[in-house]
């Protein structure tokens, strides 16, 4: 945790940006995979982390701010628990150290809200993700899971994130911490990935480094050779000389701080040549993006930036034609790169997103819906202490080609007999991790080899 003065600051700020009515927190529970006794890794929600600090499951807040008073509820471990679990901390010795002297049994808070009810006060809450939140709102105030998007509190989605995405030093150090963990990650994988391994070999020691650092994974680890599926998590997949592995992982430190990087090497010792022309035009668009931000300046200019770079890197290898920007603006660039080019980071690894993208990216503006530019999750200006990453890539999808090309569709952009010719290239993606200062953004962690000779360097010593 951090110092007392630091969650009772947060506490003290998010009150008065509401202004009345209770602010009601839902930790979260333990998930079972299989029946109670047997759970997944608890991990606290991430809100109640911020403003509570406490890493325990079955825990409820209320912060009552007319009548300044601030209450934590839960039930405390028996001697049967201890057998099981060693000797525990009590809840009341845990939220002391967060600044809170009044704790209360679980059952106590239903008649807390049932009095708030009838006096019509206003109870603040944020939306809901996990089921069992949403039952226990629904047993307490009535509110059934359906009605979640038109009732909880806006005021104070908007005053949550106003808070959170904006970083402090004590945050910014953690970062760092959980960044320099993550290139260690990705250098592991670097020097290990060899020919005839699968990609469950690689993500084990991916998964190692992490493990024995003190922490975990901030999210399932993506390391595959289909790097043209976004979001790969399976690795049953042996790797092969010639192949491209794509990796994405970060770790997740003792304060729940995140890291994200991604990175794309080759099988063998070296990249063939056309891997090479693909990947440098990745780190141009990844530097393209770099170079567009800044103090208040949308991060939408950066993504535009690199689709652009993209775009036109590609037409001088013969895949793309025509005007850039009419292309852009058609949404033919996401043939390549259907995704944003990064996202908000923080406690997690998606920072906020379960607030909703619109109010943690945009400004509560809306998004768009075109293919490729909707999966951008930030877009609104940045300001010193956003923390973000860069992602720009370029994938080849079998799949989204056939259907493009059967459409006839952006044959004024595409060459489709060159984009077909590579149709089972896979995808490579580099990502980096920011911090945006009042001199511009700043490289958060060590650097992550990235470069072709940096990489090829590793893979020589492994090969």
């Amino acid at each position: 945790m951090f110092a007392q003065k630091t969650y009772i600051e947060r506490r003290r700020v998010l009150k008065e940006k509401l202004g009345k009515g209770l602010i009601l927190f839902f930790g979260n529970e333990e998930s079972p995979m299989n029946y109670p006794d047997n759970p997944y890794h608890f991990r606290q929600d991430s809100t109640f982390l911020y403003y509570f600090g406490i890493q325990r499951p079955g825990l409820v807040a209320i912060l009552d701010i007319e009548n300044d008073s601030e209450i934590i509820f839960g039930d405390e471990y028996s001697v049967e628990d201890y057998v099981w679990m060693g000797p525990q901390p009590t809840i009341a010795v845990k939220a002391e150290k967060c600044g809170i002297e009044n704790v209360l049994p679980a059952a106590k808070l239903a008649s807390i809200l049932e009095e708030a009810i009838k006096k019509r006060r206003q109870i603040h809450f944020l939306p809901l993700y996990r089921p069992e939140n949403k039952i226990k709102l629904q047993e307490l105030t009535g509110i059934s899971p359906g009605e979640l998007s038109a009732r909880f509190s806006v005021d104070l989605v908007r005053a949550v994130v106003n808070q959170r995405e904006f970083k402090t030093e004590e945050e910014i150090a953690e970062l760092n911490q959980a960044v320099d963990i993550s290139v260690d990650m990705h250098i592991a994988a670097m020097k290990y990935a060899k020919h005839g391994m699968t990609e469950a070999q690689v993500t084990a020691e991916i998964h190692k480094i992490a493990i024995a650092s003190g922490g975990n994974i901030s999210f399932p680890i993506i390391a595959t050779i289909n790097g043209q599926t976004l979001h790969n998590h399976y690795h049953g997949n042996v790797i092969k000389e010639g192949d491209l592995f794509l990796i994405d992982a970060g770790f997740e430190n003792k304060m729940s701080y995140a890291g994200d990087l991604s990175s794309t090497i080759p099988v063998s010792e070296k990249f063939t040549s056309e891997q090479k022309e693909i990947y440098n035009l990745t780190l141009d668009a990844h530097q393209s993006a770099i170079d567009a931000l800044g103090v208040g300046i949308p991060f939408r200019n950066a993504h535009f930036a690199a689709c652009r770079t993209i775009f036109e890197g590609l037409k001088a290898m013969g895949f793309t034609k025509g005007n850039t920007n009419e292309a852009y603006d058609a949404g033919a660039h996401a043939l390549f790169f259907p995704c944003g080019t990064g996202h908000m980071m923080g406690l997690d690894v998606h920072d906020m997103e379960d607030l909703g993208e619109v109010w943690v990216g945009y400004d509560g503006q809306p998004k768009s819906t075109q293919f490729g530019l909707k999966s951008l999750r930030l877009s609104k200006p940045l300001q010193p202490g956003h923390v973000f990453t860069i992602e720009p890539g370029i994938y080849f999808i079998p799949e989204l080609i056939d259907l493009w090309r059967s459409q006839k569709k952006f044959n004024e952009f595409i060459n489709w007999d060159k984009v077909n010719s590579y149709r089972n290239f896979g995808g490579i993606r580099n990502e980096e991790d920011f911090v945006m200062t009042v001199n511009g953004a700043r490289l958060l962690g060590k650097n992550k080899p990235k470069t072709i000779q940096e990489v090829e360097a590793i893979r020589s010593e492994a090969w």
